[in-house]
């Protein structure tokens, strides 16, 4: 493992963990200014594992767990974490866990949204730090699934869950 990796857990190789570690680089291309963008920059990873699925075998699937701590640009007016803000960590980080599977598999990584079912279990406050924890349920050629978890390391208790679906986008251009 390289050096530059070493403080993030898991199996991962050393490519998909460069790839991932560097959120910015990965989701801004290049915009800065774009929505979200002071999230995307807190965001650290801390796991990238690629592991035999339990109830079948023979599937591969990718782990990936980043860390970040709530800030007052990620809370609502009760000053905890907000529902968007939440929605948005679920969509980003999803995406994630499939481009290492995908990147891991030698297959492209180009996928867009199709849909997210979110639960919001418990509040997140000002300085809490979140884990979140981002499972493939399924890869294929045209639709991939993740499901994650985001739990405060704080209260040791779950704040939001989501599935995430993804597509191939159409090679149409409108």
């Amino acid at each position: 493992m390289s050096n530059a990796n070493i403080d993030i857990a898991g199996n991962g190789s050393d490519k998909v963990k460069a790839v991932l570690k560097d959120v910015p680089k990965l989701f801004l291309n290049g915009r800065p200014n774009i929505f979200a963008a002071s999230i995307i920059k807190k965001l650290v990873l801390t796991q990238v594992s690629i592991k035999s699925n339990v109830i079948e075998p023979q599937r591969k699937e990718g782990l990936v767990v980043y860390n970040v701590t709530v800030e007052e640009d990620m809370v609502n007016g009760g000053g905890t974490l907000h529902g968007g803000c939440s929605a948005f960590l679920i969509d980003l980080c999803s995406t994630a866990s499939i481009m290492a599977l995908k990147i891991d598999q030698g297959v492209s990584a180009r996928d867009v949204s199709q849909s997210m079912s979110i639960v919001y279990h418990a509040p997140a406050a000002v300085g809490e730090t979140l884990r979140i924890v981002n499972t493939t349920m399924a890869v294929g050629r045209r639709v991939a699934s993740a499901r994650t978890e985001i739990w405060s390391e704080t209260h040791h208790r779950l704040v939001a869950s989501g599935v995430h679906i993804k597509m191939e986008p159409s090679s149409t251009k409108l």
